[in-house]
């Protein structure tokens, strides 16, 4: 179950990944949607650390 939660963290950096390509492409001609853009990929990498830490304190408490 730890290595499907693992993958699932690294989704995270994927749709983050995304989010920043799309606030790049569309930056000159919508700037405001690619500021939505980049509050989502500050959430995805937020998202990321976070489920990461969590995963790591199960584990040390399932030892």
């Amino acid at each position: 179950m730890s290595r499907f939660f693992r993958y699932f963290e690294y989704a995270y950096l994927a749709f983050a990944a995304f989010f920043l390509y799309e606030a790049i492409r569309i930056w000159s001609t919508e700037r405001d949607r690619a500021y939505l853009f980049l509050f989502f990929v500050a959430i995805a990498v937020f998202m990321f650390f976070f489920k990461r830490r969590f995963r790591r304190k199960l584990e040390d408490r399932n030892k």
